[in-house]
């Protein structure tokens, strides 16, 4: 495959139990983002999900192939599915697109970067393990810091509290928006937009 294709990763945990929680917003971009293609997701070889589409529009013109994919290990091994799906597609780590949440950030909050730490991610750090680099995309989502005396991994495994459930469709089309905007227009224009906010 030609190198204007992307992998789209949505880090998240599987099953039913995790769906709502903070940890699995990655998922629920890319549950977006197929809604906005029309795909469906099938499983690989690679121990994810996956679906091939378009993203975005370029001048009226459906934008660059993009591979959607949610991993169905949990997220501290979501780096071998990332491997595998970069070596079975031919795509290099900058053309790869890590969805996460980040308790660094208020929730609401979009932030985008190529490269850096991991930030005590599992998932990210899996990736880099796997993939060999840090120098892959990722867009973060903001889900805010726990409250005092909660650790941050049992906040990440919550639901979201009533108030965010209320706003978090609009926030996930937000990220997916900045997905788009990412793929069609790059980093630079993509930070500025929802950098400034």
């Amino acid at each position: 495959m030609a190198q204007d294709t992307w992998l789209i990763i949505g880090l998240g945990n599987p099953g039913d139990q995790y769906a709502a929680t903070r940890h699995n917003i990655g998922h629920m971009v890319v549950d977006e983002l197929l809604t906005r293609t029309g795909g469906k997701l099938g499983k690989s070889k690679a121990r994810a999900l996956v679906s091939e589409g378009r993203l975005g529009m370029v001048r009226g013109v459906p934008g660059p192939r993009a591979v959607l994919a949610k991993s169905l290990t949990y997220m501290n091994e979501s780096g071998g599915p990332v491997s595998a799906l970069t070596k079975f597609y031919s795509i290099e780590p900058d053309h790869v697109v890590a969805i996460h949440d980040d308790v660094d950030i208020p929730f609401d909050t979009i932030k985008l970067k190529l490269g850096g730490g991991e930030g005590g991610h599992n998932g990210l750090r899996s990736m880099t393990k796997s993939l060999g680099t840090k120098d892959y995309l990722r867009v973060r989502a903001g889900v805010g810091r726990p409250p005092v005396r909660m650790e941050t991994a049992d906040y990440v495994l919550k639901p979201f509290s009533k108030d965010e459930r209320a706003s978090l469709p609009i926030f996930v089309s937000d990220v997916a928006d900045a997905v788009e905007m990412l793929l069609t227009e790059g980093l630079e224009k993509t930070q500025l937009k929802y950098h400034s906010r």
